[in-house]
């Protein structure tokens, strides 16, 4: 290690946000980065452990620690610190294909492993990566690795969001001739739609797919693959494997309220979908350009409900804000988690602790309190005589020997003009799985062998979502590259990848 002291000398110190009041104006990113020499410092505080648990990805009570790509965490902090940033980035890069998307978006499931968390605060992990893959784009040092040699054999790749992405970049690389289908105008899948431009600028996604294209990769965008029966029988026929990575973007339903059948109410992922286009289209990134543009659902005066806690209700809490909705309420079933790691919950187990994210914080600050309230479900919405929503009705609820059932009396009333639900998926969509005959499990997901990621007797893989069921885009790059390999091995009869 670089700095044997560096832990205790120096405290943590994230980059920096652009203070609530600016950033609401527009849907730009706001994290804005340390200086180079405070980096430095924060890589320092790597301790070099003799387990790092930051890079091992394991299971401790029923949930992950640690990174899932096994990245080298260590290794690059201790090049970060000594200055040699390049060779920094390439013990990054050998892991992970995408460190400028999980340096954006990944919950640092590597900070919440790190030795420095179990007494003080954790490296900086997530910030020291996305430095390392922004200083490559500028300096120069990320430049297109086009194969010296082709293997001949042909892999379609069915869906361009991370685990596509990842699969078909390591089997590209690898030689092998690669095509991604993606049904959408552009590639991502939800980091391209489902994820907003504050989060991740979508010209991150642009800058990567072509990189990818001066690599030899071709992308087929606006097909989606199993609306027809010839064009499924093609690919089989001229490719020599398939990859499905179609995502798991059935929505869970919402019994209370159905969309299409209710005026102003949407799944969140449709509403974050048609604001990301719309902003795409607009002059600039600011709120007032995006109204100018229009085409999106708006929340603008409105008192918008979202039901759902996880990363997707946060996204939709920062979006309606800065589209200057009236009022946010956010409906979470589970309890209220604690501030602080229980007792029960050591470390390096996942923290099962209270997250405040960015839209909860703005939230506070435009409306003066946490939009958040705990163990509550909409049970019945009220339409005007035109059918559109006007309140939603809400109950208390409890788990209750394994079941969510309803506390009698609890009943309150919200005023809601706009509901979107975001309560997660349950599984691939039916078309593309029954196109291709794959079976599908209880969960929803792809079939495959037990430690597989190939359709027992078929030439058809499948990785991501699609394969694992709704996650972290780390996992889903993760799976890819996983699922990679198996393909390369089938190809060729074995594998050095």
């Amino acid at each position: 290690m670089g700095k044997e002291t560096g832990f205790l000398e120096y405290t943590r110190k994230n980059n920096r946000d652009v203070p609530v009041a600016e950033r609401i104006l527009n849907f730009e990113e706001f994290h804005t980065p340390l200086e180079t020499e405070e980096r430095r410092q924060q890589a320092a505080r790597c301790m070099n452990c003799g387990v790092p648990f930051c890079q091992s990805a394991m299971n401790l009570s029923g949930m992950v620690t640690g990174c899932p790509l096994h990245n080298l965490i260590p290794e690059w902090n201790d090049e970060i610190y000594n200055g040699h940033d390049e060779h920094a980035f390439a013990r990054l890069h050998k892991i992970s294909n995408f460190p400028e998307f999980t340096g954006r978006v990944c919950p640092a499931l590597c900070e919440k492993a790190c030795m420095c968390g179990q007494d003080s605060d954790p490296v900086t992990v997530h910030d020291n990566e996305l430095y390392l893959v922004e200083r490559a784009f500028s300096d120069g040092y990320i430049k297109p690795e086009k194969p010296s040699i082709r293997s001949g054999k042909r892999v379609a790749v069915i869906g361009a969001g991370p685990s596509g992405l990842a699969a078909a970049d390591d089997l590209n690389h690898r030689g092998h001739l690669v095509e991604v289908f993606e049904r959408e105008d552009e590639i991502g899948g939800l980091l391209m739609y489902g994820i907003p431009n504050m989060k991740l600028d979508k010209k991150v996604i642009k800058r990567r797919r072509k990189l990818m294209e001066e690599e030899g990769v071709i992308f087929r965008t606006g097909v989606d693959v199993g609306r027809s029966d010839a064009e499924v029988k093609k690919l089989m026929d001229d490719f020599d494997a398939l990859i499905l990575c179609c995502g798991a973007k059935k929505p869970r339903p919402l019994a209370a309220a159905e969309p299409g059948k209710i005026s102003g109410v949407y799944y969140a992922v449709d509403f974050l979908s048609k604001t990301t286009k719309a902003l795409l289209k607009a002059k600039d990134r600011s709120a007032e350009a995006l109204k100018k543009e229009g085409g999106y659902i708006d929340a603008a005066d409105k008192n918008v409900v979202i039901v759902g806690g996880g990363d997707t209700g946060n996204d939709c809490i920062g979006t309606v804000i800065r589209m200057g909705a009236k009022s946010v309420t956010a409906i979470e079933m589970m309890p209220k988690p604690p501030m602080e790691r229980t007792v029960a919950n050591p470390w390096p187990e996942w923290p099962k602790v209270l997250k405040t994210d960015y839209g909860h914080e703005e939230a506070a600050f435009v409306y003066g309190e946490d939009p958040r309230v705990f163990e509550r479900t909409v049970k019945s919405v009220v339409t005007d005589k035109k059918g559109k929503i006007r309140q939603v009705e809400t109950v208390r609820v409890a788990f209750k020997d394994g079941k969510l059932t309803e506390v009698e009396g609890t009943e309150e009333t919200i005023k809601c003009d706009l509901l979107l639900i975001a309560a997660g998926f349950i599984g691939c969509e039916d078309y593309t799985a029954e196109a291709f005959s794959v079976k599908r499990t209880d969960r929803g997901v792809v079939a495959t062998g037990d430690g597989s990621y190939n359709i027992p007797g078929t030439k058809i893989f499948s990785a991501g979502d699609m394969h694992r069921g709704q996650s972290l885009v780390v996992w889903a790059i993760a799976e890819g590259k996983a699922c990679a390999r198996q393909v390369d091995e089938y190809l060729m009869g074995y594998t050095n990848m």
